[in-house]
């Protein structure tokens, strides 16, 4: 599975932003996808992700603010209300029979 993350940019403290991860390859049988945040000195947290069936998870410090969907081999996450502290790079990742493959990140940077 080669998956491509696009979407990340420049935003100010308050506006929005959609990330797109599109999945290429050997794609039947993803059964998650997950999108996942790096920010300078820290470590990379799952901030969203979907399985197969619908279900949908978030890190407590998005709820609200961001919505991962899926259509077909592209995962997109939503983000509104963004804050100076969703600034980081952003993954995403798909497992496909307990084999994980991640896309390259995107870079999201938000102003105060």
């Amino acid at each position: 599975v080669q998956l491509q993350a696009s979407g990340g940019g420049l935003v100010q403290q308050g506006g929005s932003l959609r990330l797109s991860c599109a999945a290429s390859g050997s794609i039947f049988g993803i059964n998650f996808m997950g999108w996942y945040r790096q920010a300078p000195g820290k470590q990379r947290e799952l901030v969203a992700s979907i399985t197969s069936e619908g279900n949908t998870n978030y890190a407590d410090s998005v709820k609200g603010r961001f919505t991962i969907s899926r259509d077909k081999n592209t995962a997109y996450l939503q983000m509104n209300s963004l804050k100076p502290e969703d600034t980081a790079a952003y993954y995403c990742d798909a497992v496909r029979f307990l084999v994980s493959s991640w896309g390259q990140g995107t870079l999201l940077t938000v102003s105060s």
